[in-house]
């Protein structure tokens, strides 16, 4: 950071911690509202057919039907007798387990009836709800919010603990907190403003605060440390701020706009769910970084020394880092080993990785779900495919006023009949009407019957004459591999069966995860590719290294590929109590690119620490060894403060939260304990002088005259 702006800050802090709490005061109705216009799907990707005809079903609106329900809390024996009160039959309810129903109406049962036999569950003191899929993506919904708020709750005394532990002082516990919530706060607002001009999902809220607080956190913990260790050694209190600010700030600033850039790399994934968590995370990041830049030095310049009350008086220094340092120094070879042998087992798995958001929503939900339960159920009774149709979707050249537009979909439904994989064709031509009748009566609406019209209104829309929708029901259920074949084939061959100047389509939730899940795969290698980009890119100008901008690309690459094989192992093939069931592609991506900006905040902050001996002659070895002494607890610290926010969502009942969960705190742990502490400062102890090339590193002991230091020999300060 420039002296000039350093100096403003602890000259003018009061003014600066004022302005912060104005702004505060300001943005705060923004946070607070920041859900109004963001978006529950974003799964669509603009531009293609899936979309298109998904978007023209908005324009129907159809007769509202009687839903399948789960009811609880009345035995079956009794349902049976209230449903014969109402007429209902007893074939239509099916015993799922012990006190939960599922109730299947006849195709002509009535709204008036269903209603009747809800009021009087009611009146038993039982319980009902939709079972659709809509309603399991509520859950789903309402269960990652409920998780990522409860977690914070959670994790919330365990990281003051841990952080007392850290830090060593109550005081400064309240900084990486302040940091956090300001920069969450101010990052929710920017959101807030953003999204009345382009779309995003819903989900980036959860992200901004997540990443908020495990990157404030961490953030704030490096550069107080570098203050509290200045003050520790005499110097008053705007030099400490001053040397904080100019070198652990300096780092920051770097592995900021590393996670920055990472995340954003996310917005090649070509959708409004990607741009959301593209944004918000890049916004998180820079309000972080915008707050620990300019209210953490002013706070810190007020309260000075008494940023250590509350300290630990005699904390035992066992010198484990110092040891560390010795072993690594001494023993490089050997430490690169143990790091591999860690490392490469798990890493021969991660090219088996499989991803896909499964278009069963309810398939996301716990087994022992009852919402999930009665889907299933509901499969068994009605066929796999029956909870998910595909929704052909058909503006015609002609309109329907014309007979020949009906004789075109009376082909169409013969042709999508015949196609394998399809069980059925739900189409307007099945009202019992030739083509010159309904021709005659889309010419003269006012002569339709008012059952006719409620018929109708499932297939055509009210404001077009072109516009039709043809419902397919395949034999397989909405994740099966071969339903997403018949998808390729009607729209394969819907030109074929269409006259010319015909706009198709296949529409609905199969399709357009379908897409997602297509595009999320071959879009992965290039996010990817662009995360390590630009790891290359910040660690070069960060270091002045390229050799340490290569290694750090590769050492990233094998922990990805580390974390990929453990996500193989414990998700894709079931393990710990995890159902097997491919990685969701709407979080995956998100855990590499994570990893790639997370990585970054400890590698600059290792490589500026042994650079800073360099830079004043000392040998390598030595300046190895001060790294790690100086760094390690610091490191690790602070990547244990970030397992802790991520175990947290293990309290989820979801698994794709457990995935978060587990990929993420594997992650970090591995790139903290292994490649910082041993892998990194290994490759540079053996590479001595040509480890930060081009950059040059003073020297006045010759890398062959250094002395070999014996465990214990060294000491060098420590944290």
């Amino acid at each position: 950071m420039g002296n000039r702006w350093i100096a403003f800050l602890t000259r003018r802090k009061w003014f600066v911690i004022a302005f912060w709490i104005i702004l505060l005061g300001m943005t705060l109705p923004l946070a607070l509202n920041v859900t109004k216009h963001l978006t529950a799907n974003g799964f669509n990707r603009p531009g293609t057919n899936a979309t298109w005809a998904t978007n023209q079903l908005s324009r129907l609106h159809p007769a509202k039907a009687p839903e399948p329900l789960l009811i609880t809390g009345i035995p079956f024996h009794q349902l049976t007798i209230l449903a014969h009160q109402e007429h209902i039959a007893n074939q239509t309810l099916h015993p799922i387990s012990r006190g939960q129903v599922l109730y299947l109406p006849a195709p002509k049962t009535s709204l008036a009836q269903v209603h009747a036999f809800t009021h009087i569950i009611q009146q038993h003191h039982g319980q009902w709800q939709d079972v659709t899929q809509d309603t399991a993506g509520k859950t789903v919904s309402h269960d990652s919010s409920k998780t990522l708020a409860l977690s914070g709750i959670l994790a919330l005394p365990f990281l003051a603990v841990l952080l007392f532990f850290v830090y060593g002082s109550l005081a400064a516990i309240a900084l990486p907190l302040i940091i956090a919530a300001m920069g969450s706060e101010l990052a929710l607002a920017v959101v807030s403003v953003i999204e009345t001009h382009i779309q995003l999902s819903v989900f980036l809220t959860d992200i901004v605060s997540f990443l908020a607080l495990g990157v404030g956190i961490d953030y704030a913990l490096f550069i107080s440390n570098r203050f509290r260790l200045a003050l520790a050694r005499g110097e008053n209190v705007p030099h400490a701020v001053h040397e904080s600010m100019r070198h652990a700030g300096r780092s920051v600033l770097y592995s900021g706009i590393a996670v920055a850039l990472a995340v954003a790399a996310l917005l090649l994934g070509g959708d409004a769910y990607w741009r959301g968590l593209a944004l918000g995370g890049a916004i998180a990041i820079f309000s972080v970084l915008l707050a620990t830049h300019s209210l953490l030095p002013a706070i810190m310049s007020v309260m000075g020394k008494h940023i250590n009350w509350g300290s630990l008086k005699r904390v035992p220094q066992f010198g484990f880092w110092r040891r560390v340092g010795d072993f690594v120094t001494n023993k490089p070879g050997l430490s690169i080993i143990v790091s591999v042998v860690l490392l490469l087992p798990l890493a021969l798995f991660g090219p088996q990785i499989r991803m896909q958001t499964p278009a069963n929503l309810a398939s996301m939900l716990p087994v022992n779900s009852p919402i999930r339960q009665a889907i299933h159920k509901e499969q068994q009774l009605l066929g796999p495919g029956s909870i998910a149709p595909l929704a052909v979707v058909i503006d015609l050249p002609s309109s329907l006023s014309q007979p020949l537009s009906w004789t075109q979909i009376s082909h169409l439904t013969q042709h999508l009949r015949s196609l394998p994989g399809v069980k059925s064709v739900a189409s307007p031509t099945q009202v019992g009407l030739t083509s010159q009748q309904l021709a005659f009566l889309f010419q003269h609406p006012s002569l339709q019957s008012e059952p006719l019209k409620t018929a109708l209104s499932n297939f055509t829309a009210p404001d077009s004459s072109h516009l039709v929708v043809l419902y397919v029901t395949a034999t397989t259920g909405p994740d099966n591999p071969k339903t997403s074949d018949l998808v390729h084939r009607i729209n394969q061959n819907l030109p074929k069966w269409l006259p010319k100047g015909t706009k198709a389509g296949v529409g609905g939730q199969v399709p357009i995860l379908r897409s997602f899940n297509q595009l999320t795969h071959a879009r992965l290698p290039a996010i990817i590719a662009t995360a390590l980009a630009v790891a290359l890119i910040v660690l070069a100008l960060a270091t002045g290294s390229v050799v340490q901008a290569v290694l750090g690309v590769l050492f990233d690459a094998l922990v990805a590929l580390a974390t990929a094989g453990l996500l193989v192992l414990v998700v894709q093939q079931g393990r710990f109590g995890f159902e097997a069931q491919p990685l969701d592609s709407s979080i995956t991506p998100l855990i590499f690119v994570l990893l790639f900006g997370l990585s970054m905040d400890y590698e600059v902050i290792l490589l500026h620490r042994i650079q800073e001996p360099l830079k004043e002659g000392k040998p390598v070895r030595q300046a190895v060894r001060h790294g790690i002494s100086t760094t390690g607890s610091m490191i690790t610290g602070a990547g244990m403060i970030m397992v802790v926010v991520f175990l947290a969502l293990l309290i989820s009942p979801l698994q794709v939260m457990k995935t978060l969960a587990i990929g993420l705190s594997f992650a970090v742990l591995i790139d903290t304990w292994v490649v910082r502490s041993l892998l990194v400062p290994a490759t540079i102890t053996l590479l001595n002088t040509k480890a930060y090339w081009p950059w040059h590193c003073s020297k006045t002991v010759p890398t062959d005259q250094e002395p070999r230091i014996l465990p214990g020999q060294y000491q060098e300060e420590e944290q």
